[in-house]
Formats: structure tokens, sequence, C-alpha cells
């Protein structure tokens, strides 16, 4: 028999310097012998269209950001690390006049030559309209995962997928996206028929589905936000009110996490939420290192 449990390290990169990590352990039992395996998990969030650096006399970040910058620093990585995986949380476009003149296929280009494996779709997604959208797409060889947005009827229907299942090494991850409500953020032409289901239903389905298939780790990219004054859902909230998730990679509301935030769901099990701020300035990373535990089997005898 095995039984796979893992070990979570997490850290965060911010320009080139990383954060010390912190390690958090679960579910440590007998072992006859451990494989261990490392995952690293490489994120942004709300990019928008900053295919650029910050000018040095930036106020806020001089010099921070660009395109060229980031794909050093992804690459340096998966040269020391056998597994990465690269995802992103949305609102890949709209902020700078990249985006005005390319409609996104130049960030649709320049993610593919980064090589993400998977993203999912922020409301300023939609700023090109829906056509606008399908067109830039032809340009991506990654995959946008959206779950609770239901495209019948619309050019973008058979473009996303719900979830995505990628094997590293001896680890099965699972992927989905979960999106934020368009209505009363993006002019209703733009999104047209497509439909909005619940976030908190259709997560604990997407994480209950990829359980069954086998993954050892469920990932949700969320562009929901990660907290607000209201009841309006959030990734916290969504951690509290789902399960089987272990990770949730935020986007929408900008939000510089100088660690990712730890957070129990409906089981009383740790889930980890981040989100590194926007237009590139971060990359997220986490690594998770998985112990594959075999177990000595033993004849066993009932007595009633």
């Amino acid at each position: 028999m095995k039984r796979r449990d893992f070990v979570r390290t997490t850290a965060l990169i911010s320009g080139c310097s990383l954060v010390a990590p912190s390690v958090l352990s679960r579910d440590v039992g007998r072992s006859k012998s451990v494989k261990s395996n490392r995952l690293t998990i490489l994120h942004t969030n709300d990019t928008h269209s900053n295919i650029d650096p910050f000018p040095m006399n930036h106020a806020k970040y001089p010099g921070k950001g660009g395109v060229a910058r980031r794909y050093e620093l992804i690459q340096k990585i998966r040269t020391e690390e056998e597994n990465v995986l690269l995802l992103d949380a949305g609102d890949i476009f709209q902020g700078t006049p990249y985006f005005n003149l390319y409609g996104g296929v130049l960030e649709m280009k320049l993610m593919s030559k980064l090589g993400y494996d998977a993203v999912t779709m922020g409301n300023h997604d939609f700023d090109g309209g829906m056509d606008g959208f399908v067109k830039a797409v032809e340009y991506a060889n990654f995959p946008f995962l959206c779950s609770n947005y239901g495209f019948s009827n619309t050019p973008i229907d058979g473009i996303t997928r719900e979830h995505l299942i990628l094997e590293k090494g001896n680890m099965k991850v699972g992927i989905f996206g979960i999106g934020v409500e368009l209505n009363g953020l993006v002019p209703k032409v733009k999104f047209g028929e497509t439909k909005y289901f619940d976030p908190i239903e259709i997560a604990n389905d997407q994480a209950q589905q990829l359980k069954e298939k086998g993954c050892d780790l469920i990932i949700c990219l969320s562009h929901l936000g990660y907290a607000y004054d209201d009841d309006q859902v959030s990734d916290l909230v969504l951690a509290r009110r789902t399960k089987n998730i272990h990770l949730i990679i935020g986007g929408h509301t900008h939000t510089f996490l100088e660690r990712p935030v730890e957070e129990k769901n409906m089981a009383g099990e740790t889930v980890l939420i981040n989100q590194v701020g926007w237009a590139g300035i971060n990359v997220g990373r986490i690594d998770f290192e998985f112990e594959f535990k075999k177990f000595e089997k033993k004849d066993v005898l009932f007595v009633q």
C-alpha cells in the first residue's frame, strides 16, 4: 500500500530575493521507506499587460517588473528544480498601450514563451470582448481554466476547460479556476450570455472530482479577490467553506502578501492562500515536499 503525504515549504520571491521559508508538516505516520519529491509552484496575477518594467523614476516601483526579468528568474529556477509549475490567476489584459495596440495577442505570445502551464480568466480578460479573447487565445499554448462560467451560446464555448490534471514526477496535481461575478464589473456586451455559477458550490464539486481522480495536490486559481468588508465571496471565504483544496492562488484585489496565509477549511484542514500584488512586480513561489510512504502489509485475523 502507498500513502501520500506531504511537507509544505512556502516562500515568496520578490524580484530576485528569497524570503526565508517556513515548514508545515502533516500526517506523519509509520513508514517502512520514504521517497520524497519536490514540487515548485511559481505564480503571478493581475499582470495587466505590463510588458516592460516600471521606469527607474517611478514613485513606488522603480525598475521593478517586466517580462524579460520574469523570464530570467523563471528559467533560473527551472535549472535548479526538477518539477516546476507556472500558473496565473487572471487579469492578463488591460493596463498599458500594448493591450490597446495588440488586443492581448502579445501577452499570449509572451506567456507562451515563459512556459505557463495553466491560467484562469479575470474580469479584464473580457475587455476585448469575447471575439477578442478568442482571437488572442489562438496564440496561447496553455489552457484557460474556468469552472464557474458557463460559455454555452458564446464565442468562448469550448475554448476553456473546467480543470486540468498534470503529472510532475510521481506527483499528480489537479488545477481548476474560479472567476468573479462579471455583472457590474464588465459591460454586458463584453460577456453576453455568459452564465455565472456559485463559486463555493462549483469549487467543492471540482475539488471533489480531482480528489476522486487521485490528485495528490489540488490547486484553485481564483480571481475572486483576497478579502472584503462585506459578505462577497473572497479567497478567505472560499477556503473556509470548501474542502479538498490545498492551495488557493488568488488575484483581482492586487493584494501583496508577504507570505502565504493559512486558513482552515470545512474539515479543519489547512489551506494555503497566496497573492502577489499586480503588474508582474512579484513572482510567487511555493514549494511542496511530497513523501511517498510504503506501509508493510500484514495478515490480519478477525475474531467474532
